[in-house]
């Protein structure tokens, strides 16, 4: 894509990656392996700070328990948000997801230090 310039900036020093995709969309499920690779795998991230998220527009069928996602995907956590529905769900996860990447990078700045200690 044209932005693929400005991906080495974005990744810089990232945590956590967060992927919104229509699951309604065959060319979207072809996509999230692409960001995946490009943003969580060659990074090198870990897939906990990697979150998935399939987001059903309004009034769209929303067949959140069929989606079944390929290899490596299906090792990510997978939300459905579906704002109409249920937002505080979707804000739970989302605090939770939030709560694990501040605890990698506490533990990973604890490490930091102790090396530089030693």
């Amino acid at each position: 894509s044209r932005f693929e310039t400005c991906w080495p900036a974005l990744m810089k020093d990232s945590h956590g990656v967060i992927i919104i995709f229509n699951p309604e969309l065959p060319s979207h499920l072809k996509e999230i392996e692409m960001w995946y690779s490009s943003f969580v795998q060659q990074q090198p991230l870990v897939d906990s700070q990697c979150l998935l998220v399939a987001h059903h527009k309004p009034g769209s069928a929303g067949d959140t328990e069929n989606l079944s996602l390929a290899y490596p995907l299906n090792k990510l956590k997978l939300i459905h948000s579906n704002l109409e529905e249920d937002p505080e769900d979707v804000r739970m996860e989302f605090m939770k997801y939030f709560r694990s990447i501040i605890t990698l990078i506490n533990e990973s700045r604890e490490r930091e230090e102790m090396s530089i200690i030693s």
